[in-house]
């Protein structure tokens, strides 16, 4: 177990540093671009620590079961954190998306004709009303 947390700090603060760099040197950029170099860097990362037997997969799977064993937290039980997790998780970040859209659109619109403001809201408020959705969701996953 901790090989797999040294595992993930060396693989954070790489990305990390990476990021630090990048924005020092001012490199403007594609997203895809820096997504799949983020990607492909842990893939090999994960990769070297198994191929040198830091890492093994089979030996993680025994440890969480134990672990899990001793806290009685069932399987069940783990999927559901976690896709109460997923779904907050991706509904705040399809809010991110969408409120970035919106608002720059409502601010343009806002500017060259100051009474549509408050319909302007109210479509900023729709695309916000993603991420509370995603919550209330988890709740449900959570308590019911």
């Amino acid at each position: 177990m901790k090989s797999i947390i040294f595992l993930a700090l060396i693989i954070a603060s790489t990305t990390i540093l990476y990021g630090i760099k990048m924005m020092k040197s001012s490199k403007k950029g594609n997203l895809k671009v820096a997504m799949m170099t983020s990607l492909s860097l842990f893939s090999l990362a994960v990769l070297s620590f198994m191929g040198l037997g830091i890492v093994n997969p089979l030996m993680a799977a025994t440890e969480v079961t134990t672990a899990a064993a001793a806290t009685s937290i069932s399987l069940g039980e783990g999927f559901k954190y976690v896709a109460a997790a997923l779904s907050t998780g991706l509904a705040t970040i399809g809010t991110g998306m969408a409120v970035g859209s919106v608002g720059s659109s409502a601010i343009g619109a806002v500017s060259e004709d100051p009474t549509i403001l408050g319909k302007t809201l109210i479509f900023v408020g729709m695309a916000e009303g993603i991420a509370i959705y995603g919550m209330i969701i988890s709740i449900l996953i959570l308590f019911v």
